[in-house]
């Protein structure tokens, strides 16, 4: 069986159309148009009150003994600690915050209508659509994909936030720590000893009091 098909004939060459692509530089796949017209106001006023009465102890001892492929080798740590804390807070955290505001967005000309009545899509006798708001476009004119977007928006945002944060507070952390290890060793000893005594005394006297007013008059 023989894979040969038959050529073209003069008439049907003749009857072939050409059509010539512009050059590379102008030449584009997807033409795109955004038309963005934005109106935004943005208010947001930030009161905070803060007050706090804290202690903080935090004694550590460590200790640390290692032997590490080494043979017949100890290796000991010990580790005491003794701690005493006494931790007394005598006062008041107050915290007050008093916030007013007033906004007033309603000034301001808003953006255009966009146009939403798009010129009708008529059809040229090559088959390329045109006049509206996204259609396909000939390759020979440069584009294949026309786009045009229009967007027009108006925006007024407000957030006013007022906040009091009040507290009293003592902390103590004794830390006590002893490692000993021995890695890859034959005969050898590791021994560790951590001893920690620790009094804590820890007293507050007072008060943490937070008070907070808002008052916001917002137009938009």
């Amino acid at each position: 069986m023989s894979d040969t098909r038959p050529g073209l004939t003069p008439e049907e060459l003749d009857a072939e159309e050409v059509t010539a692509l512009p050059d590379k530089e102008v030449v584009s796949i997807l033409d795109l148009n955004a038309d963005l017209a934005l109106a935004i106001h943005a208010a947001a006023p930030i009161d905070l009150g803060v007050a706090a009465n804290a202690n903080v102890a935090a004694p550590i001892d460590a200790s640390v003994s290692a032997n590490v492929l080494s043979a017949g080798s100890d290796a000991q740590s010990l580790a005491h600690q003794g701690a005493l804390i006494t931790q007394g807070i005598h006062g008041d955290a107050t915290a007050h915050s008093t916030q007013g505001s007033t906004i007033d967005q309603g000034s301001g000309t808003a953006p255009a209508p966009a146009t939403t009545d798009p010129a009708p899509a008529t059809t040229d006798p090559t088959g390329t659509a045109s006049g509206a708001a996204g259609s396909v476009g000939d390759l020979a004119n440069g584009n294949l994909l026309n786009v045009n977007v229009n967007l027009d928006g108006k925006a007024d945002i407000a957030a006013p936030i007022d906040g009091a944060v009040a507290a009293n507070a003592n902390a103590a952390a004794p830390i006590d720590a002893s490692v000993a290890a021995n890695v890859g060793t034959i005969d050898s000893h590791a021994v560790s000893i951590a001893q920690q005594d620790a009094i804590i005394n820890q007293n507050i006297e007072g008060s943490a009091d937070a008070t907070t007013d808002q008052t916001s008059s917002i137009s938009q």
